[in-house]
């Protein structure tokens, strides 16, 4: 029997605006159309969260499209499954039609709004953003010591920025992105879940979001083989690459705590010795950082254009070249703090972490929040529907 494709939802403008019904947009519709064909074969229903969530509706409201946008890990193992995807006429690719939604919704849900633009020229808005934080710092060394090269200073940082400048500028830049995104995820989640699924009634809900977080569950292709990357071979090297960024970026935040202790709490001013926890906790993560982004910088140029949105290469290959910058840069200071080119190498790191900070809640960072807000709303959804047996877990 030839499978027949879904007649597309029409929607009469003026229905739809007494009803107060958001209209999709193309890249919306398509998701739309896709998921109708998919909810009617199926076949996919195990691989990932986005097909057990999907069986749960018979239509596709924009908030839905937004929410399964989100669940998408884009590990590629659908389309290389798919009876559907092209050359079959019905063109079925769910990981580049979530992908240009997905992005989308880190603009829609943006805070300030008007910041959301960034999204659109991410790879134009991080160059700016490293420009302005690098001169910032070179310009602050001239004025602070005169010279860009002012000799030994026996690894004391303080000795060319104060350390209140630095955690005034810092804590509040950081505070800001935190901010940002704290109300953007906040938009969304409030768009996406309904007032009745409180996140504090659901505390086996948050755990399990939290593992499948922690574990990167969902990149295993819903096998445990990986996922697809240049061919329909699995690979699990995208997990493992996250992994290394993932807590890379921990341990180096973890770094920077511990060091806020020692200076605030135990009287401890830096310097510290290489083998102090700080040192080693920063070492270990910028190692992470520098393996991790690496890696996925390969697989990113390696990667099948049909398995994700080309237009996007800017803001991921601009971010991880961020990651690897700030580590680099990072490890360097930790090699040269006893040179005469100390300072030099600390303005070029303290210009690279403001970048980042600076494009935190802008850029590709979003969608490791983004993505989990939509795993806590599926664990969730799971616990509420589980008795209605409308699709397997």
């Amino acid at each position: 029997m030839t499978a027949q494709l879904p007649e597309p939802r029409l929607v009469d403008p003026a229905e739809a605006s007494r009803q107060l019904i958001p209209l999709l947009n193309i890249d919306e519709s398509e998701v739309d159309r896709q998921m109708r064909i998919c909810n009617a074969c199926r076949y996919c229903e195990g691989f990932c969260a986005v097909f057990p969530a999907m069986t749960r509706r018979l239509d596709f409201s924009k908030a839905d499209i937004h929410y399964l946008a989100n669940l998408c890990h884009n590990c590629g193992a659908c389309l290389h499954a798919c009876q559907y995807a092209a050359p079959h006429e019905f063109a079925v690719n769910v990981p580049q039609a979530m992908a240009k939604v997905r992005v989308q919704t880190y603009g829609d849900y943006a805070w300030p709004s008007l910041f959301g633009r960034f999204y659109r020229h991410n790879g134009t808005f991080l160059a700016v953003a490293l420009a302005v934080g690098l001169s910032l710092f070179l310009v602050l060394t001239l004025v602070m010591k005169g010279t860009l090269l002012p000799g030994s200073l026996k690894g004391d940082f303080y000795a060319v920025f104060p350390h209140n400048t630095l955690a005034w500028m810092f804590g509040g830049v950081f505070g800001g992105a935190v901010l940002a995104l704290a109300v953007a995820v906040r938009r969304f989640w409030r768009n996406v879940t309904p007032a009745s699924d409180p996140v504090e009634t659901q505390p086996g809900a948050v755990r399990e979001a939290s593992a499948a977080v922690l574990t990167l569950k969902y990149l295993d292709g819903g096998h445990g083989q990986g996922c697809n990357n240049e061919s329909d071979r699995y690979t699990l090297w995208r997990r493992r690459f996250h992994h290394l960024t993932f807590y890379g970026f921990m341990l180096c935040f973890a770094a920077t705590g511990v060091a806020t202790s020692y200076h605030y709490l135990l009287g401890k001013v830096a310097p510290y010795s290489v083998l102090s926890l700080p040192v080693v906790l920063g070492t270990l993560g910028g190692v992470g950082l520098l393996i991790g982004p690496a890696g996925l910088l390969v697989l990113n140029y390696r990667r099948d254009p049909l398995q994700g949105d080309i237009t996007q290469q800017p803001m991921d290959r601009g971010f991880i070249v961020l990651l690897l910058l700030v580590s680099l840069t990072g490890l360097a200071l930790l090699v040269g703090r006893d040179s005469p080119a100390m300072a030099i190498l600390l303005a070029i790191h303290l210009g690279s972490v403001m970048a980042f900070f600076l494009t935190l809640p802008y850029g590709k960072f979003a969608h490791g929040i983004f993505r989990s807000a939509a795993l806590l709303k599926f664990a969730i959804e799971k616990r509420q529907l589980e008795k209605v047996n409308l699709g397997s877990e």
